[in-house]
């Protein structure tokens, strides 16, 4: 096997010990009521893996692609490749409910090799699941069926380089199966940066960003994933696409940004061509408040109406900030509460501002621009150890949740986006929803993305696990909160569709919609065996 590639993944994020500390776990306890009932990692003699169903004329067949060495069907490989990271999944890795585990796992080494695995898999009816980096949280990458024979996993790992780089250009062609933490050293070489940090970055994949339309945590400066893809090429049953061959072209609709957000239904991203920018010599993060809800949001409006967005432009709701204070504890929360009521913050929303530059000067004008903005809304400033301290754990969220997990807590999150006038009754009517859902709920939400119509809202539930059923806790309120967003909003901002989503996706893009997406899926994939039960359940069938 190829150095650097795990070929037994399992459940959870198992980066590092994030354990929560005492106060944080007292903190919890008295607000959600949570109990002592903790949810260990099941060992994998509990968890049911069955058998592989894969005939021995398709085991022949995918084995003469990629060779018997990368055709897994070992416990596992498979059970390592069972879902993604929801809470649902992470529930089924402990030992609840039924995990769907693939037949086997197959990995191919170029792109050739992935349209050969597809046209065998067609001809033996076999289903197949894209794979990177396994961070889905709609159940975008579980092993369904789709009434097929068999279903793999068409794990992308050796699909690993970085292929070509054109620096006057600045473009890069990267293969899907590059982990972005290796983009980033790999660009960094060259001086070149990405600057796409979601929160799934120590595990996500390029040709997963690209396959659920992924919005980065600096995206009001370097753009959403798609605003950085100059080219793809897709793997199908039927052939290869290789798309972009300019900056930008009038000839005819724009097919890359019908495989952007495709979710692996319509083919498989095997590379992705790229915008890369110069790596940032000159940064700096610093921490506002704002009082109450409707005035910082005017605030964020106003910066990106007036296009002075920060390239990190978060703002946390009173309960987001009042979470973070607690979970902080001690003098140091004391005294940033004494100081907000000195200031009269009654209701404080934290404002993180992030700015990434070339220079000096480059990066004081642009702050400068915002803080102009910034400055008839009367946010008062806690300076960089506010700033610097939350991009320091911007990615400590999916670490904390088996910690969490652990704790007895079901912890999730959900997202949506709508226009300016619209924000705050999306965010009630979602708020409303899940507290309705769930007992004692902690509801917590922020603005991630900005734009100059409207804004992202981005949700994190805290309660105490049901004793009895609870993966029908969790799925009963992501109802309840889906059925609230979709008549105000997007069903998902960068999350994707999924299986979670994909009932609602007719309500946001009608049935004509429906019905153009199911012909492309049809003419890329007549058999249906790509990504089963995703995006387009009804398109399943051939």
């Amino acid at each position: 096997m190829e150095p650097g590639i795990d070929h037994t993944l399992r459940g959870g994020w198992a980066l590092g010990d994030h354990a929560l500390p005492p106060h944080a776990l007292r903190w919890l306890r008295g607000r959600t009521g949570l109990a002592e009932h903790p949810t260990p990692v099941a060992p994998d003699s509990v968890l049911t893996v069955p058998e592989p169903e894969l005939s021995i004329v398709g085991r022949a067949a995918l084995e003469a692609v990629v060779g018997a060495e990368h055709l897994l069907l070992d416990r596992n490989s498979r059970l390592g490749r069972s879902g993604g990271m929801s809470y649902v999944d992470l529930l089924r890795h402990r030992g609840c409910g039924e995990l769907a585990v693939p037949d086997a796992v197959v990995l191919p080494g170029d792109p050739d090799e992935v349209v050969a695995v597809l046209r065998a898999c067609a001809e033996h009816d076999i289903g197949v699941i894209p794979f990177g980096g396994g961070t889905s949280v709609v159940g975008g990458v579980t092993a369904l069926r789709g009434g097929k024979h068999a279903v793999i996993v068409l794990d992308l790992a050796r699909l690993n380089r970085l292929v070509s780089i054109d620096p006057l250009s600045r473009l890069v062609v990267l293969q899907a199966g590059v982990r972005a933490t290796d983009a980033e050293r790999m660009l960094a070489a060259h001086g070149f940066t990405l600057g796409h940090f979601p929160q799934s970055f120590e595990r996500a994949t390029i040709g997963g960003f690209a396959a659920t339309r992924s919005a980065g945590q600096a995206s009001a400066g370097y753009g959403r994933f798609e605003d950085m893809v100059d080219g793809v090429r897709l793997a199908t049953p039927v052939g290869e696409l290789n798309l972009g061959v300019a900056p930008a072209t009038a000839a005819g609709p724009d097919l890359k940004q019908l495989v952007i957000g495709s979710e692996g239904a319509f083919g498989v991203i095997t590379e992705v061509t790229l915008r890369v920018r110069p790596v940032a010599t000159h940064t700096r993060y610093e921490g506002y408040f704002l009082d109450g809800w409707d005035k910082a949001t005017a605030a964020v409006r106003d910066l990106a109406q007036h296009r002075v967005l920060a390239d990190v432009t978060r703002l946390s709701d009173t309960e987001e900030t009042e979470v973070q204070l607690a979970l902080t504890g001690g003098v140091k929360a004391g005294a940033v509460r004494a100081y907000l009521r000195a200031r009269r913050i009654n209701d404080p929303c934290l404002l993180i501002l992030g700015w990434e530059a070339g220079s000096a000067g480059e990066l004081a004008v642009r702050r400068t621009a915002t803080l102009r903005a910034l400055r008839p809304h009367k946010a008062v400033r806690l300076g960089k150890p506010v700033g610097e301290s939350w991009r320091h754990g911007r990615f400590s969220g999916p670490r904390q949740r088996d910690s969490l997990l652990d704790a007895g807590v079901c912890v999730e999150t959900l997202e949506t986006a709508t226009h300016w006038s619209q924000l705050s009754t999306l965010r009630t009517a979602v708020r409303g929803a899940l507290q309705r859902s769930l007992n004692r709920a902690v509801v917590m939400c922020h603005v991630s993305h900005a734009y100059e119509t409207g804004a992202s809202l981005y949700f994190t539930v805290l309660a105490a696990r049901a004793d009895e059923d609870p993966i029908g806790q969790w799925q009963r309120a992501k109802r309840a909160a889906s059925e609230a967003i979709a008549p105000l909003g997007t069903i998902t901002h960068h999350h994707a569709v999924g299986t979670d989503h994909a009932p609602y996706l007719a309500g946001e893009v009608g049935a004509l919609g429906i019905d153009v997406m199911t012909s492309v899926k049809r003419a890329l994939d007549p058999t249906g065996v790509l990504n089963p039960g995703k995006l387009l359940p009804a398109a399943d069938r051939g």
